[in-house]
């Protein structure tokens, strides 16, 4: 395959509401296992002998035992295996568990007739290993995953990442999508296992690029394309056994237009679901939000409710109490009765006065 332009890879190229929409969100990444190849690695086992494989990011352990089903003693790299894995490597004699990083931890192991590279996919770690491989195990063959769209032309880093800050871009949680080159936190993001270089395309971007400048120093490395599941790419040294059986085999899968469209529209409909689900994930919380500024509106209602009903309890005592003071004030101002005794003095006094001046008009 010759050096393309290293713009951004273009696949055309050869509940609780949140559980429930994280795990919708992660179910399409279990069409990302390198066990859908299984009639490719068997192909490869076809046409040269292979005895011993190299794997590099295992996955859970289901890829490893196809090696070892087709005859092949393999050795799993994997740099923080979980128990799950641990249980099923050490459950197959066939399958030796490697505990480190590759590229630094290939020179620990056997020359493999075979290694397949699906570990972190970014320049600096898939050009590195190229470089060990081509130099230690010249006739090897190569196989590796996420060569096109979304790992060819950007760079992705696992956290944390062990990479010098010289090899790492600047990075972004957000993700591509084939629709524009430009990141969003609704496209193929990592959730905090990867992050991907804010940028696509350039140099020292991204896995295919990587392949492209291991093929530039040298004119004895043949490498082809299938156009399929983010893109398997195999590498071989030209007279290297098996090499030219591998590519006419290959042949129908790498130059199918149909597989590439076939593939063009998977993504397309794979990204338009992570936008589906990140939507609904928003709404989601949208809704959460809703219901948690309803619930606190109701309380404050009903503990304004409460209050009114005591403001109310306290006027009407209030209220009673005025009236009772109202009553007191009015008694208190009334005019007092006048004494009866001292009414008929008065007017006993008055007659008497009257008479009085009767018979004296002169006082």
């Amino acid at each position: 395959m010759t050096t393309a332009d290293r713009g951004a890879a273009v696949v055309g190229s050869p509940d609780d509401p949140h559980a429930q929409a994280r795990a919708a969100r992660e179910q399409p990444l279990l069409l990302h296992s390198m066990s859908v190849f299984r009639e490719l690695f068997a192909l490869l086992f076809d046409c040269r002998e292979i005895r011993t494989v190299v794997e590099v990011g295992v996955e859970s352990g289901q890829v490893s035992s196809l090696y070892a089903d087709l005859g092949a003693t393999v050795h799993c790299v994997e740099p923080a295996p979980g128990d799950d894995l641990r249980a099923v490597l050490d459950g197959d004699p066939r399958l030796n568990l490697v505990e480190g990083r590759s590229p630094a931890v290939l020179a620990d192991l056997p020359v493999a007739d075979m290694y397949v590279l699906d570990g972190d996919h970014n320049y600096a770690v898939v050009r590195a290993e190229l470089a060990w491989i081509m130099k230690n195990a010249p006739d090897a063959v190569v196989v590796m995953n996420d060569v096109l769209w979304p790992c060819g032309r950007r760079d992705f880093y696992y956290q944390p990442s062990p990479l010098a800050p010289a090899d790492v871009h600047p990075d972004t949680a957000d993700g591509p999508t084939v629709w524009h080159d430009d990141v969003t936190p609704a496209g193929f993001i990592g959730d905090g296992v990867f992050s991907v270089a804010a940028q696509a395309g350039g140099e020292r971007n991204g896995v295919l690029t990587a392949v492209e400048d291991a093929l530039s120093e040298t004119g004895d490395r043949r490498f082809a394309i299938v156009p399929a599941v983010f893109g398997f790419g195999v590498m071989a040294r030209t007279g290297a056994p098996g090499a030219d059986e591998i590519f006419e085999a290959l042949r129908p899968y790498t130059s199918s237009g149909l597989l590439a469209a076939m593939e063009n529209n998977r993504i397309a409909l794979y990204t338009r679901i992570l936008q589906l689900q990140y939507e609904a994930e928003a709404r989601a919380d949208d809704a959460n939000r809703l219901a948690e500024t309803i619930t606190a509106q109701r309380r404050e209602l009903a503990e304004l409710r409460s209050e009114l009903a005591r403001a109310q309890a306290e006027n009407a005592a209030r209220r009673q109490e005025a009236e009772g003071m109202r009553t007191e004030l009015a008694r208190a101002a009334a005019p007092p009765e006048p004494d009866e005794e001292l009414g008929a003095a008065v007017s006993q006094l008055g007659r008497a006065l009257s008479a009085r001046i009767r018979r004296n008009p002169r006082i």
